[in-house]
């Protein structure tokens, strides 16, 4: 295969032409052409593919393998904090993933329940959702007051195990996050360390050699250099992850407070239910989700 350049030349120094109309022309110049292109395109291009290819993998490998103690230690760390951001991120993905789905299917079960008693029992099934904590820590104390039935005697004790719970649903979501903050501020300094520790040693070995050529003092620099590059390497994805997750802590704050106050009115309702409704002896109907005791 090859390029094919063909030149028309006329027979016998006159154009003459065939019976379709065309210029007669000698073919061995195309022929000429095509043997010399067939010869040279295949060689350039192996000699690109072993320039463009295997030359930067061999030089990164060679600068790892000339990096001072400090370069590597440095490269380690990074490693680890990497590893352990990625462990977090997914942790947390899959995590609130799971407080997402169960809280939806949570709120749906107690708008649909007609007793408080009915979701009580059914909480056991939702403890990935805040709403589920938050709905248990004021049952609880509602319980603690009437015993489970009637209108509350106090709502304000409610309102604060309501707080409560909710503080403590969103710490178990934030639980580590800080960690992730941390790897971002701090990995791209930890590189930035690296690489002066690097130049640092570079521009010592200049000065012992006696040799102040670009040649001698380039191969540390570039090493050092990778140090920074890991560094960001490091910082970006767990930056980007972190920014992310306090976004959804907030949509689930919001949630949760929703819910609270929710909550907190269905069992205000109490009282103004059980006014209206007429003496048993009459043929009372009492309220079907928030029964009063009975005498």
């Amino acid at each position: 295969m090859g390029i094919r350049l063909c030149i028309p030349v006329p027979r016998s120094g006159h154009r003459g032409r065939n019976h379709s109309g065309n210029l007669e022309a000698d073919s061995h110049i195309c022929y000429v052409q095509r043997q010399r292109y067939t010869t040279i395109f295949p060689s350039v291009l192996i000699l690109l593919l072993q320039t463009d290819v295997a030359t930067p993998s061999n030089a990164f490998v060679e600068m790892l393998s000339n990096s001072g103690a400090v370069a590597l230690s440095v490269l380690v760390v990074l490693g680890l904090a990497s590893i352990y951001s990625w462990t977090l991120i997914f942790s947390k993905i899959s995590g609130f993933k799971k407080a997402t789905q169960q809280s939806r299917r949570f709120l749906r079960i107690f708008r649909k329940a007609t007793r408080l008693q009915e979701i009580a029992a059914a909480t056991a099934e939702f403890q990935p959702s805040p709403l589920a904590m938050v709905f248990d820590e004021v049952y609880e104390t509602y319980k603690r007051q009437t015993g489970g039935y009637g209108p509350p005697r106090n709502i304000a004790p409610l309102e604060r195990a309501a707080q409560t719970a909710s503080s403590e649903a969103l710490t178990r979501l934030e639980q580590r996050l800080t960690w992730l903050a941390t790897i971002a501020s701090m990995s791209t300094f930890v590189g930035l360390f690296g690489t002066v520790m690097g130049v640092v040693d570079a521009f010592h070995g200049l000065g012992t050699a006696g040799s102040a050529t670009l040649r001698a003092v380039a191969p540390g620099i570039s090493e050092a250099l990778i140090t920074t590059a890991a560094g960001i390497f490091v910082a970006v994805p767990a930056g980007i992850a972190y920014n992310q997750f306090a976004a959804r802590l907030r949509v689930f704050a919001s949630g949760i407070d929703d819910f609270a106050r929710e909550l907190l009115n269905s069992l205000e309702e109490i009282p103004q239910r059980s006014s209206t409704t007429v003496p048993a002896a009459a043929g009372r109907v009492a309220d079907p989700r928030y029964p009063e005791r009975e005498a």
